[in-house]
């Protein structure tokens, strides 16, 4: 999606920046673990194929994605970004006669980063991010039944249970977004600040001290 291919989101622990193709490499070792492809329901995928998908990222209007970094490393200088990179999230509009319906995907890829609440500040951060630019109006999220942590985090934010597909052995959880929701969802992310990508990008240090 081209909406956000210079937008930067600030939060407490990470900084979620657009998906380049610097990028590509490291995501494309991370999609090797039959662990990730397990939880994400992928198929791997070769880095030729992996750089077209990211293209389609930034091309397609019905798809929007943000690359994880942790804050404090991309706060160093001295490493490269593709260094920083701890994990992906997405929105897809599915349905094309309704672009306020969107499918939430998170992926906390380095395994030393997750039970530290970055995934519920990513998701936040996301869906804030959903309702206010993109027009997105109910979410939903399709979860392997064998991933009961990210099945707890989803309904701590208060999605509910829709459906359970036996077959791909997934649960579809929904939100709708009323006004009380939106209200929730600005309150918790009141402190993200959105910047010009390539701005901050050459001067990462000053961002984390401000």
């Amino acid at each position: 999606m081209k909406i956000n291919e210079n937008t930067l989101l600030e939060g407490h622990k990470v900084v979620l920046v657009p998906y380049n193709a610097d990028h590509v490499p490291r995501y494309h070792e991370w999609m090797k673990s039959p662990e990730l492809q397990q939880l994400t329901a992928s198929e791997p995928l070769t880095l030729e194929q992996e750089y077209d998908m990211q293209r389609s990222w930034r091309e397609d209007s019905d798809k929007c994605t943000f690359i994880v970094l942790d804050k404090q490393r991309w706060a160093d200088t001295g490493v490269e970004e593709e260094q920083c990179m701890v994990g992906d999230v997405n929105i897809f509009l599915t349905d094309p006669t309704d672009p306020s319906v969107a499918e939430l995907e998170i992926m906390i890829a380095e395994p030393s980063y997750r039970g530290k609440g970055i995934g519920k500040e990513v998701t936040l951060m996301m869906m804030c991010y959903g309702v206010t630019k993109l027009g997105v109006k109910k979410f939903q999220a399709k979860i392997g039944l064998d991933n009961q942590v990210s099945i707890a985090m989803f309904k701590k934010l208060q999605f509910q249970e829709a459906s359970v597909c036996k077959v791909f052995k997934e649960v579809t959880l929904e939100l709708t977004v009323d006004e009380s929701v939106r209200t929730r969802l600005l309150d918790d992310t009141a402190n993200v600040k959105e910047r010009d990508y390539r701005q901050t990008c050459s001067n990462r240090q000053e961002l984390v001290s401000s």
